[in-house]
């Protein structure tokens, strides 16, 4: 995983001097790249000479470029092929930890892969897999029920038409292996197009990807995870590209940056912990002129916190996306 590309098909990493100016890697020391991708941070960041990197990914597709870096960087360079909710589970040394980075975009290079069938424009057999997977999009598609399948179209894609779409799906899968092409006609034939809006099926698409690589629990305990070996003075970066990852990770940062109560008329809880410190409440945007070099940066969102103290307490975060938890929790019936 990693950040966009523009319409020339060359890569480039959103809004990297930002997220340099924020990690401040000019002095030294050990970041986590949890979404290594094309490996374009890792690579900035290790350019400046007391820099280490781990970086983490799930797609075994990238390992190409994390070799390039191991042979350049030696023993400041270290690459594993997991999923970053697991990154507690590396038992590293954090002593020298300043930074975890996330970017939550998907390169082009993944989106054209029709091994992958990330793209509406492919006609291959549905699979969306980023890697370390327990079923494709073909399964989801070809063996939840209506209900399901709606519920992951509407939450996970905000998609309008969820219904008519998954109505469809059920009903042409009786007599048909529904494929990319088909499921782009489906879609085509329930919205009407409109050459200023986004493709009719993206946002079924998202669902689908989202759900097949389960993104939310992702997020949500990779966040988790990240702050509980993060020290204190560390930050946490994050860059989404669409409204629900964005919405979970403004949540995390605000909901722990601020004391909470829950009712206005009772008193401030004295001793509730602050985790972050955010210096602004608003996320960071691409400048003009990284949009108009690589549109598709338009969407992109930084936010980040810097580490103030300790709790092991996240009830009210996943609480607060039971909701979405429960709709990936599906799975189980594949």
């Amino acid at each position: 995983m990693s950040a966009t590309i523009n319409l020339e098909k060359k890569h480039f990493p959103v809004l990297l001097d930002e997220l340099i100016s924020i990690l401040s890697p000019l002095y030294g020391g050990t970041f986590i790249d949890c979404t290594f991708g094309q490996g374009h941070y890792s690579k900035k960041i290790l350019e400046f000479k007391e820099n280490k990197i781990i970086a983490l990914d799930r797609d075994k597709d990238v390992h190409p470029k994390s070799k390039l870096l191991k042979e350049k960087f030696k023993n400041r360079f270290q690459f594993y092929n997991i999923k970053f909710s697991q990154i507690k589970n590396l038992n590293l040394d954090t002593s020298y930890l300043k930074g975890i980075i996330f970017d939550l975009g998907y390169s082009t290079i993944q989106i054209n892969d029709p091994k992958k069938g990330l793209s509406f424009k492919n006609k291959s057999k549905l699979n969306m897999k980023m890697g370390i997977n327990d079923f494709s999009a073909h399964e989801v598609i070809h063996n939840l029920g209506f209900d399901e399948i709606n519920k992951i179209i509407k939450y996970f894609g905000d998609e309008a038409k969820s219904k008519l779409i998954s109505r469809k799906i059920v009903n042409l899968r009786k007599t048909n292996n529904i494929n990319t092409e088909q499921l782009v006609k489906i879609i085509d034939s329930i919205k009407r197009k409109n050459p200023k809006k986004i493709n009719n099926a993206t946002k079924t698409f998202q669902a689908l990807r989202i759900f097949v690589n389960k993104e939310i629990s992702e997020l949500i305990y990779g966040l988790i995870n990240s702050y509980k070996i993060l020290p204190v003075g560390g930050i946490i970066a994050v860059v989404t590209f669409h409204s629900l990852e964005d919405k979970i990770v403004k949540f995390f940062f605000k909901n722990y940056s601020e004391i909470q109560n829950k009712s206005r008329y009772l008193p401030k809880v004295k001793d509730q912990k602050i985790l972050f410190k955010l210096k602004s409440k608003k996320p960071i945007y691409p400048s003009e002129e990284e949009v108009q070099m690589n549109s598709p940066s338009r969407s992109a969102k930084l936010r980040y916190g810097i580490k103030l103290s300790h709790n092991s307490d996240f009830d009210d975060f996943i609480k607060k996306f039971q909701y979405l938890l429960d709709i990936e929790n599906m799975s189980e019936k594949i």
